[in-house]
């Protein structure tokens, strides 16, 4: 298990405007490790905001999640070259692609996130994709099926048990109640998105959750 104080913590910015975000960012300054440009914020507005995090806000890495599905290599070129730190493959993506974007992060000096996301056999997949030499393997329940009550921290047990090289992520409705878990379990990233962005008070909510990260086992 990684030690606590590596941890990152990660701001999933899917459904924010640009401006939102920028704000979001200035009041959690200190807290926030890495900024996500979501899934939905890449579709509204391509790489603009990886391009506008890094020149406002240097010292956070930024993550493209573009959960790449093909042309690997060419794709994650496009992040790269945007200014991203990390960029997302998809897991059930076939082996050339992943592949190919590790080709691209490794010209470019920069990450590989592959997110776990609806793969079928976890333990078996983990085991192939972390011989690819991918940085960051992600556990991630659904936005479509959070509603359930499913979080991610049986999979992140599943994860952990089986890689050697990457190291884990996990994603998906976790909240201030469930941070603890994960940390005992151990997560490099930890991956936070509606519970900041809809906090009354998100500088408040991002430093608590980022003193959970630092301290062993958690808070109290």
């Amino acid at each position: 298990m990684e030690e606590e104080t590596d941890m990152k913590l990660q701001a999933a910015l899917d459904t924010l405007t640009l401006e939102e975000c920028l704000t979001l960012l200035e009041e959690t300054r200190g807290s926030i490790d890495i900024a996500e440009v979501g899934t939905p914020f890449v579709i509204e507005e391509g790489m603009k905001p990886v391009r506008v995090f890094k020149e406002k806000f240097p010292e956070i890495e930024v993550l493209a999640d573009v959960k790449i599905m093909d042309a690997g290599e060419y794709e994650a070129d496009k992040c790269f070259e945007a200014g991203a730190d990390i960029c997302t493959v998809l897991g059930v993506s076939n082996n050339a692609t992943i592949e190919g974007v590790v080709k691209s992060a490794r010209r470019h000096g920069k990450k590989v996130m592959v997110d776990m996301i609806e793969v079928p056999d976890l333990a078996e997949r983990a085991k192939e994709i972390d011989a690819m030499g991918v940085d960051y393997i992600c556990v991630h329940t659904a936005f479509d099926v959070q509603k359930t009550g499913k979080d991610p921290l049986d999979e992140l047990r599943v994860l952990n048990r089986v890689i050697k090289n990457a190291r884990p992520a996990v994603a998906g409705g976790v909240k201030l109640n469930t941070i603890d878990a994960i940390v005992d379990e151990g997560a490099e990233i930890i991956v936070v998105g509606g519970f900041i962005c809809n906090a009354a008070d998100r500088a408040a909510t991002a430093k608590e959750l980022k003193k959970h990260l630092k301290q062993e086992g958690g808070t109290e």
